[in-house]
């Protein structure tokens, strides 16, 4: 089987061969292993990825030595500064041309280090290039139902990781009846109430929300241990999606900062990721909700003013 490929580039001259290693030195290239006899010497430097383009007919328009990179712009600026450091400023307006667009989408600028050597720094423009096909989540929300279950100890965060998970949903297009709220008494009873909705098979997704504060006994790490171990067990042994937004802090002001103060609010990011997951379910073939079970929850009365 093939495990690699490598191009064999000859240059002009054993001080071209020192300004390329030491351009590719300064982008990071990985090194490999290099040769020297009586002849020549020669330099290796590895890519995380290779490929030989054969041609018949005309040549491509571009440099016989084209490197793939990300952050274009960064690669210039890099080299660019390369440049000064090793020559003068007419060397880099003779040498290497502005970034431009080509006819195969992506931009591309070229660096000619000698009359002998060109090469060519290129960025696709598609965002899905090089990328492995995979199954991915949408973060649409639409059509989806969705069970929040959130601990009233600690209210003062909880409350704002509620908000959070539900201005996610929002924005996402899931629609208020189609979002169930369950508030237990702490993060202890959280798993006992994600199991249930979860073996409903009333919901696609299941948002757990909760704090835990560190004290002056292992309480805390106790209870984490079995929060944490309830939901996944719950989720592996149902199926159903559970996102796990319960916080563990040492202090008040920490869980303050993760429900949105400072460090964002973890239960938006709890939400988005029960949206994904969701999606991914859906995807794969999992079996359809049942209607009757999310029918038969119970709905807040509404008072009438």
């Amino acid at each position: 089987m093939v495990k690699g490929i490598t191009l064999v580039t000859p240059v002009a001259s054993a001080e071209a061969l020192e300004r390329l290693a030491s351009l590719f030195d300064a982008l990071g290239f990985e090194p490999g292993k290099g040769w020297r006899d009586e002849a020549g010497r020669g330099a290796a430097f590895l890519a995380p990825l290779g490929n030989l383009e054969l041609v018949a007919g005309r040549l491509p328009a571009v440099p016989p030595v084209l490197i793939e990179v990300t952050q274009l712009d960064q690669v210039r600026a890099v080299v660019e500064q390369w440049m000064k450091a090793n020559g003068s400023a007419d060397e880099i307006a003779q040498q290497l041309s502005a970034i431009a667009p080509t006819h195969w989408n992506s931009r591309l600028f070229t660096l000619q280090l000698d009359p002998s050597l060109a090469l060519g720094f290129w960025q696709s423009e598609n965002p899905l290039h090089g990328k492995p096909i995979a199954v991915e989540g949408d973060l649409s929300a639409a059509g989806m139902r969705f069970a929040i279950v959130v601990a009233r100890w600690n209210s003062v965060i909880t409350d704002r990781l509620l908000q959070g998970a539900l201005d996610a949903l929002y924005r996402s297009g899931a629609s208020k009846p189609d979002i169930q709220i369950v508030r237990v008494p702490g993060a202890w009873e959280i798993p006992a109430a994600a199991r249930a909705l979860a073996e409903s098979k009333c919901c696609d997704a299941i948002i757990a929300l909760g704090c835990l504060l560190r004290g002056e006994t292992a309480h805390y790490e106790a209870i984490y241990t079995e929060v944490a171990r309830g939901i996944g067990q719950s989720q592996q042994e149902t199926g159903v999606p559970h996102s796990f937004g319960v916080l563990t802090c040492e202090t008040l002001e920490q869980a303050l900062d993760r429900a949105g103060l400072k460090g964002g609010n973890k239960g938006f990011e709890a939400a988005i990721a029960a949206i994904e997951m969701a999606s991914i379910r859906r995807k794969l073939g999992a079996p359809a909700l049942d209607p009757e079970a999310w029918d038969g929850l119970p709905r807040p009365l509404k008072v009438k003013p």
